[in-house]
């Protein structure tokens, strides 16, 4: 199957289930897909705690529950299976190249640099941070790197951790988005580790002119630059998105300890419980819900509650049961995973279908590409790598 083959799969497979994995239970209690498929949302409402847990946390445990209830989840998965890029062998570095990466991170970097070819040009780290992909690969390719970054505290920080590891590297402090950044792509192999969202699409929108030698590009955050509609990269994109659908591409994580889950647990309990004062109060409706402050999820429930009553303009009547409304967000938080396990099973075939469109925009401009994975899911979530040659 070639990349556009797949690509055309995965967009009509997303086109006919839109239903399943558009609507959010979040803002709708009973997303409409529940009437089309009454089975199926009843299977998942009636799973126990442990169950639940065992398989938001086992996509093959998942899967193996699913597949009965919705045969095109086979499909589904064929289509999200590629196979890992092949590996290299990585001259080691000095103790001195890992002052100031975290674990995790600097993992990612060894499987990003791993599986990508050795660079036959001079090197540019795209959205660079602190510049550590770029310092890795300049000690294993032996080219010149050059990082490009728009904060001027991380270039700070490139520049300095550049001196200790003795790396000539140059350090451009611009932003991504800006046309002029573009001039410093020609004749570069272009790596980008999680730019987000736009930061790497602009990449893929201007390789026909840039002048390129090669692209190494991990995609993460979709949503980000995409408020106003998302603007496909290859001529046979037609599945249309905001930022918010956008969003499920990226809600699988895997470095949350226990004690951030259980915060964020409350912290949706709390907002389920106020969505559903409000709507008792001002009738059912699908409505923004804007970020909180932190100090606000600090106290008590009904604390949160008024808070967000003012902010909202909400009058609330002189009795609030707010004991009430605080269990009617844990219940309908329930509720939520057990619909959203339902819509988490499109979540890949999005990101798929996204780093396809990235490779194809790429193939059309003029390149040879391919997609893989470099790493372990359980490393990183966003673990597609696109690799494009001149």
């Amino acid at each position: 199957m070639t990349l556009r083959q797949r690509f055309l799969a995965l967009q009509s497979v997303l086109n006919a289930h839109q239903p399943l994995w558009r609507a959010s239970p979040f803002y709708e209690r009973r997303p409409p897909w529940c009437a089309q498929w009454p089975t199926l949302a009843e299977a998942a409402l009636q799973l126990d705690d442990s169950t639940l847990e065992h398989l938001s946390g086992d996509p093959a445990a998942f899967q193996d529950w699913l597949a009965p209830r919705l045969p095109v989840a086979t499909q589904l998965e064929r289509l999200c299976e590629l196979p890992a890029l092949p590996p290299r062998e990585l001259p080691p570095v000095g103790a001195q190249f890992d002052w100031q990466i975290p674990q995790r991170k600097r993992e990612q970097i060894e499987a990003f640099a791993a599986h990508s070819p050795a660079a036959g040009a001079p090197l540019l780290e795209w959205c660079a941070g602190k510049g550590h992909l770029g310092r890795r690969l300049a000690l294993s390719d032996g080219q010149p790197v050059s990082s490009l970054e728009i904060d001027p505290e991380l270039c700070e920080h490139a520049t300095r951790l550049a001196s200790r590891a003795r790396i000539e590297q140059i350090v451009l402090c611009a932003d991504a988005l800006e046309a002029g950044a573009h001039r410093h792509v020609r004749d570069h192999a272009v790596l980008a580790l999680h730019a987000c969202g736009e930061l790497h699409r602009a990449l893929v929108r201007h390789a026909a002119d840039d002048g390129a030698r090669s692209y190494r590009i991990a995609p993460c955050c979709y949503y980000r630059g995409a408020q106003d509609g998302y603007l496909p990269l290859n001529r046979d994109a037609d599945l249309p998105l905001d930022g918010h659908t956008l969003r499920l591409a990226v809600t699988e994580t895997v470095t949350a300890t226990q004690r951030i889950r259980r915060r964020l647990a409350r912290d949706q309990a709390w907002k389920l419980g106020f969505i559903a004062l409000r709507n008792a109060l001002l009738g059912e409706a699908i409505r923004p819900f804007r970020p909180v402050p932190p100090t606000w999820l600090t106290g008590e429930f009904s604390d949160y509650g008024r808070f967000l009553a003012e902010r909202e303009g909400l009058p609330l009547p002189a009795q609030v049961d707010w004991a009430h409304w605080q269990a009617v967000g844990e219940q309908r938080r329930g509720e939520v995973r057990r619909l959203e396990l339902i819509r988490h099973a499109f979540r890949r075939g999005l990101e798929m279908w996204l780093v396809l469109d990235v490779a194809l925009g790429l193939e059309e401009a003029g390149f040879s590409v391919r997609v893989g994975t470099f790493c372990d899911r359980a490393l990183t979530p966003r673990n597609l790598l696109v690799l494009a040659e001149r």
